[in-house]
């Protein structure tokens, strides 16, 4: 019959014991790596963009290419193991301590992070497509063809191209990267719906003007105000000339009628444009940029006077008249202030080419 000896039980117990430890050593050595908050640090935020579907050798190129840290045989290891192999596209960011189970899991489930798209008042549809292409990483040629009359999006609101392009309110949106450019200006003609049609609801209805020509007075409005405080004092003025059948006499829509934002000319006030207020009568056919709230609600709410006119100050403000006499001094001092700043620069051109030829 044979013994088995304390002593080989003890050290057989001892054995199992080291096993176990080192079992549990290493299962939670893997734990932590998969789990654990800091298998992925970053001190500042990395926007990682995916374009389409990534494997895991590639995911390790790109985050190496955007210097975040990260062993890449450990970060395939994981992957593997936790089951995500392959990822969608869309914008990711990265920040602070993440576990490979969160940060992967995240991309292969598409669970994208939203871009801080933004859309600057006073600009043109040229613009606002360029910029929107590039917030988002998009064809501008695809945004662009969307403020056309014919355009789908346009077609389904009810509004002409321009009327579309006029809505888009100017504010920071958050907006998921991979969405489609119609789904991006849905978004912020919601925005305006939303903000515009439903704040100003009362006010709105209770105008003599409908949301569409509101909406191209503040337009202008919006070209003409180099400060914001004076919006309701201009929204007044061309509330005022309307009121007395007036021609608006706007210089903004002539601007918009020759297509170049420079100082006017004689000639360009009689140029014949169904935009060119200052042979037309009544409101343009349209608006002529993208008012921001401010200027829209100085339409609804102006500021109550008797200003007819209006001539722009070295200051970047406006000075106000009541008679045209008024206004024609104002003009005249105007006008002594441009060609005061016309023979200062010629002056500065004259002196500097002399100092040019002397050396």
């Amino acid at each position: 019959m044979n013994v088995i000896s304390p002593f080989s039980l003890k050290e057989g117990a001892a054995l199992l014991l080291l096993f176990l430890l080192v079992g549990l050593s290493v299962w939670g050595h893997r734990e932590y790596r998969l789990y654990g908050d800091n298998s992925l640090h970053t001190e500042l935020a990395v926007e990682l963009y995916l374009h389409e579907r990534t494997g895991l050798d590639e995911l390790a190129v790109k985050l190496d290419s955007l210097g975040v840290e990260v062993d890449a045989d450990e970060l395939i290891w994981a992957g593997r193991v936790l089951g995500w192999r392959f990822f969608r596209p869309g914008l990711y960011v990265l920040e602070g301590g993440n576990s490979y189970e969160d940060f992967l899991s995240k991309m292969a489930r598409g669970i994208q992070d939203a871009a801080r798209v933004t859309v600057h008042s006073g600009t043109d549809k040229d613009r606002l497509a360029r910029s929107l292409s590039n917030q988002l990483r998009a064809d501008s040629t695809s945004f662009r063809e969307i403020f056309t009359d014919s355009s789908d999006v346009a077609i389904e609101l009810g509004l002409t191209g321009e009327e579309l392009f006029a809505r888009m309110l100017p504010n920071t949106y958050e907006i998921y990267w991979t969405s489609s450019p119609e789904n991006v200006i849905r978004r912020v003609h919601n925005e305006f719906s939303r903000t515009i049609a439903g704040r100003y609801a009362d006010q709105i209805e209770n105008s003599r003007y409908n949301l569409g020509e509101i909406v191209t007075l503040a337009s202008i409005v919006e070209w003409e105000a180099r400060m914001s405080d004076e919006k309701p004092k201009i929204a007044g003025l061309y509330l005022n000339r309307l009121n007395r059948n007036m021609l608006l006499q706007a210089d903004p829509t002539v601007i918009y009628a020759i297509g170049e934002r420079r100082r006017l000319l004689f000639e360009d006030y009689r140029v014949e444009h169904p935009y060119n207020t200052y042979i037309h009568a009544g409101i343009p056919p349209g608006p002529i940029t993208n008012p921001d709230e401010q200027s829209i609600r100085a339409v609804l709410m102006p500021e109550e006077h008797d200003y007819l006119f209006m001539v722009a100050t070295p200051e970047g403000s406006h000075h106000f008249s009541r008679t045209f006499d008024e206004h024609r001094q104002a003009s005249a001092e105007w006008r002594r202030w441009i060609q005061e700043q016309y023979r200062i620069r010629a002056e500065r051109e004259l002196l500097e080419s002399q100092s040019s030829d002397s050396d």
